[in-house]
């Protein structure tokens, strides 16, 4: 990371003494982090804006370190939009080395009333980071994007009204369509075990108890007394499935279910759950929308 660093700098260092004048015709060119975030902006942008994405499919931001190759991306970008809340883990440092750059980096989290995130003494800003796993989050944080690229390109203000106000209001069906799903299931059944505790805001917004294997980052191993822990929660609660996530390692759920079956239960794994970065592009699952449902209807199909 130290030496990515020094090259961000050399190159920072290169990039102020460009010629800051830029083609009125030449579009915004802005850089995301997360899959989630990148999806969000090239639906409010649309043709009027380049979009590159830094994370892709199965990528977890927890551990993410930034390459060389990112370096170029960031150094050429009009705007960054992150997540915050130290969710992208080293990049950060990145993000603070461009503070009085010409790039404008901007952190999703902070459009949150801070009253409405859900606390952490385990993570560095102590507030859980996993916020798009609340669609009312995600649509406070669409009206602060459509805000935030109007003002850094006023020319396509209204582009982006329009297309945001359209992805409001997908949003919206989005919300109703998964509280149906939901209302199948038994409110006794509603406990999701998954491999880090990513799905905090989830089980705020849909009443499920929420348990992770390892906290809040994935940084944070597991250990055997962990796995004995939820070994025994599982067979007191009766829960009937656990869930593997695309973004961490599965061993960590298959030495949970071996747990399990070691004290003569059973529990199955119920499927693969998009959690740190959604599913590969062109797919259902590679948007937040597709995302969102696809894990709803995971879980509740495995819980039944």
């Amino acid at each position: 990371m130290k030496h990515i660093l020094i090259v961000f700098i050399i190159s920072l260092a290169l990039f102020s003494c460009k010629q800051e004048a830029k083609d009125k015709n030449q579009k915004l060119n802005v850089v995301t982090t997360t899959s989630m975030i990148t999806d969000l902006v090239k639906n409010i942008g649309g043709d009027v804006i380049e979009v590159e994405g830094l994370m892709g499919s199965g990528v977890d931001p927890h551990l993410y370190k930034a390459s060389e190759g990112d370096v170029t991306k960031l150094v050429n970008a009009d705007v960054i939009f992150y997540n915050g809340l130290h969710l992208e883990g080293k990049l950060v440092e990145v993000f603070e080395k461009m503070g009085g750059q010409k790039t404008k980096t901007i952190a999703i989290g902070e459009s949150l009333d801070k009253k409405t995130l859900i606390g952490s003494d385990y993570f560095a800003s102590n507030y859980d980071p996993h916020i798009w796993f609340s669609v009312e989050n995600w649509k406070l944080i669409t009206s602060f994007i459509i805000k935030k690229l109007a003002a850094i390109d006023p020319k396509n203000a209204e582009t982006f009204e329009v297309n945001g106000k359209a992805y409001l209001e997908k949003l919206n069906t989005l919300e109703t369509r998964l509280e149906g799903i939901i209302a199948s299931l038994p409110k006794e059944k509603r406990i999701l075990v998954t491999a880090h505790d990513a799905f905090s805001y989830f089980g705020k917004a849909y009443d499920f108890d929420v348990v992770g294997l390892q906290g809040l980052s994935t940084a944070t191993e597991a250990g055997v007394k962990d796995v004995q822990k939820l070994a025994n929660f599982i067979i007191e609660k009766e829960v009937k499935a656990i869930f593997v996530e695309s973004s961490v390692p599965k061993r960590t759920i298959e030495a949970l279910q071996a747990a399990v079956k070691s004290k003569d239960h059973e529990v199955v794994i119920g499927g693969t759950l998009y959690s740190d970065a959604l599913g590969n592009a062109g797919t259902i699952e590679g948007t937040y929308i597709g995302m969102f449902e696809y894990n709803v209807n995971t879980i509740v199909n495995a819980l039944k």
